[in-house]
């Protein structure tokens, strides 16, 4: 697979990894910061936490097969979702305090 595949795959990963927070608390019907407000009302987190989950699909499905259980992708993948997460929960309790 060319290496570029890997590249996408990672930030692919921290599409998804993006999505979850804002998708669960609008569904949960709580209010959650997007880009849009802060806080974003339950509607908007759903939507764009649906938004950052097709754009992790539409990368995953169009940029080179995802073969979970390869080295190479399921390392990039990982590595995407960990840098994405510690990233996230940095951000989010930066804003805490």
């Amino acid at each position: 697979m060319p290496w570029i595949a890997y590249i996408v795959h990672f930030i692919a990963a921290a599409f998804l990894t993006n999505g979850i927070p804002h998708f669960v608390n609008g569904v949960s019907g709580r209010r959650f910061r997007t880009p849009f407000a802060n806080p974003g009302s339950p509607t908007a987190n759903v939507v764009w936490g649906w938004a950052n989950f097709l754009i992790a699909f539409l990368l995953f499905a169009n940029i080179g097969p995802l073969y979970i259980g390869t080295p190479g992708d399921t390392i990039f993948v990982a590595a995407g979702m960990l840098f994405t997460g510690i990233l996230l929960a940095w951000f989010f309790e930066r804003n805490e305090r």
